[in-house]
């Protein structure tokens, strides 16, 4: 059935902005604790062991996150409520992150910290895969373009943004936690309101038994999977290599490039703004020259081959310069990449009826992407040391660009 705004030719605003509200309402909390906070607090705790530990905290995540995504956003397609099918999961995770942040600034072990970060993958993804699923739900196609590039604006604003606040609390992590919370609150509520997803009661639901019932909480295995895995193991790629770097951030300009802590402080607040500059203007263009040229694939291919130049760099010299460098080809990267990156996910979904489900799956790639790449790094660090991780990265890069090539249902 048409979609009524689509009839109308109006372009749905209040989606757009309500989908970029609620990102930034858990991407900017999320990343500014994950990349910079909890590994100032590991360190604090054991920095002897803060790379292993590091690794060890994104492997656990890694498995609690798939398990959940597939779980939550399954039981997001099936929901039958007065507040719509996604608000209440996005509501439960919002409150849910929020017990996780706190009872963050309390623990005092390495152990808490484990358990308190798989339990919070279980919250974060209530809000990820329904949030996405708006997309699918209620954008015309002709405008997915440019509603992802909404999408997209906010990953990019968000990476640097909350990198950016979290830098100016790695001396006082409980206080740049709180501000995170209080900022997530503010957001997802003005995102929710936005894209204002009413009453679904009525919405006929079929009872699942069988193999229908193993189907709707796995992987999927029938209809169109070439394209959907394909994109789902570019993007897992793409993400791996931009975590490689942002998972040791910190690390980099103290370990490798034996900066002070104020000094990397200081750097880090510069590479954030050079993300935010040049990812938010790629992102706004990104979507658009989607819609209009029809390249969804193209663009992504080209925005994965530019990250792959991006993230080499810092072998180059051990210096901020580089990271510099890194962060403005990265950032236009990142920018144009995921401005019409969910528009290609949702073209390629094999079932619209399970598109929460699908696409938590094809943005697994982004929560298994954050805790791959600072994996893989901390294998290579241990081995071969930093310069190392670099050109890793960017092989990964030129792997994910080739993946994303051999698509076929997307021009």
């Amino acid at each position: 059935m048409e979609n009524a705004v689509e009839k109308k030719g109006k372009f749905p605003y209040r989606l757009g902005f309500g989908i970029l509200f609620g990102l930034l309402g858990w991407l900017v909390p999320y990343l500014g604790v994950n990349s910079t906070l909890l590994p100032a607090k590991i360190q604090q705790i054991a920095p002897g062991q803060k790379v292993q530990i590091v690794a060890l905290l994104a492997t656990i995540a890694m498995v609690v996150a798939t398990i959940a995504n597939i779980i939550e956003g399954a039981l997001s397609d099936r929901t039958v409520s007065r507040w719509g099918k996604r608000n209440p999961w996005i509501f439960a995770g919002m409150i849910s992150t929020l017990i996780c942040f706190y009872f963050l600034t309390k623990v005092t072990t390495i152990s808490g910290i484990i358990l308190n970060w798989s339990l919070f993958q279980v919250a974060l993804n209530m809000m990820v895969a329904p949030l996405v699923a708006f997309i699918a739900d209620k954008a015309p196609k002709k405008y997915r373009g440019s509603i992802s590039a909404f999408y997209g604006v906010g990953m990019n604003f968000g990476t640097p943004v909350g990198t950016m606040i979290a830098s100016r609390y790695i001396t006082n992590i409980n206080s740049g936690i709180y501000i995170f919370m209080v900022f997530e609150v503010i957001f997802t509520l003005i995102g929710l309101f936005l894209v204002g997803d009413g009453s679904n009661k009525g919405e006929k639901v079929p009872k699942l038994h069988g193999s229908e019932l193993i189907e709707a909480f796995s992987f999927p295995i029938h209809g169109d999977v070439r394209d959907f895995y394909f994109a789902v193991f570019g993007k897992l790629l793409f993400v791996s290599a931009q975590f490689i770097i942002t998972g040791y951030q910190l690390y980099i300009f103290t370990d490798y490039m034996k900066l002070s802590s104020a000094s990397a402080t200081h750097n880090l607040s510069i590479m954030s703004i050079i993300l935010l500059i040049t990812g938010v203007s790629f992102a706004i263009i990104g979507g658009p020259m989607a819609d209009k040229f029809h390249s969804l694939k193209l663009l992504v291919a080209i925005s994965t081959v530019a990250m792959g130049l991006g993230v080499a760099i810092p072998a180059i010299d051990p210096a901020p310069w580089t990271m510099f460098v890194y962060a403005g080809l990265s950032g236009a990267a990142m920018g144009m990449y995921n401005s019409v990156d969910q528009a290609l996910n949702v073209t390629v979904l094999p079932n619209p009826n399970s598109a929460a489900k699908d696409l938590g799956i094809v943005n697994l790639a982004n929560s298994l992407g954050q805790v791959f790449g600072p994996i893989c790094a901390s294998l290579v660090i241990g081995a071969m040391g930093y310069r190392m991780i670099f050109p890793m990265a960017g092989v990964m890069c030129l792997v994910g660009a080739g993946l994303i090539l051999m698509i076929r249902k997307v021009k």
